[in-house]
């Protein structure tokens, strides 16, 4: 694993090493990744703060699971049928996702206004503590190239 691994000019970095994450992805020892994410995880989060960045919450959208669509109603004291006419859309998935980017409870401080209710989805962004990390490669490869923890998580387990 790489001792320590630098932030600077990471997108590029990142974008210049997708076949070696890849390639990693697709042959990595299961458990020894699953066992190594918890600590790498909280590293990267020492690291890199997301208010900073927040790329996530303004190029793409979580999926709003039924569960999701029921909490954040309530929150908002809406109807589920006009919080997903105001702020939904079905993909084409099937997924309910945001009408528009960047996502609405997004402030301009990079808060979220529902944190606390936020889907699923967000809270576990960006899977660099889970075995989503190699069960959804192409999910991860598509992470690294916007968000600096995925970087930094695939740069520490790289050989």
């Amino acid at each position: 694993m790489a001792e320590d691994v630098s932030l600077d000019n990471w997108e590029q970095k990142s974008k210049d090493h997708t076949k070696q994450y890849k390639n990693f992805l697709q042959r990595a020892d299961k458990n020894k990744v699953l066992k190594a994410l918890p600590d790498l995880h909280e590293q990267a989060f020492k690291k890199i703060d997301c208010l900073n960045c927040a790329a996530c919450c303004k190029n793409y959208s979580p999926r709003f699971k039924t569960t999701d669509i029921k909490r954040i109603s309530k929150h908002l004291k809406l109807r589920e049928s006009v919080f997903i006419d105001t702020y939904l859309n079905l993909d084409s998935d099937g997924d309910y996702v945001v009408k528009s980017s960047p996502c609405p409870f997004l402030g301009s401080d990079n808060y979220c206004s529902i944190y606390e209710q936020r889907p699923s989805d967000c809270h576990r962004f960006p899977y660099t503590d889970e075995d989503v990390l190699l069960k959804r490669p192409a999910i991860t490869l598509k992470n690294a190239t916007f968000c600096p923890a995925v970087y930094f998580v695939l740069e520490k387990l790289m050989p």
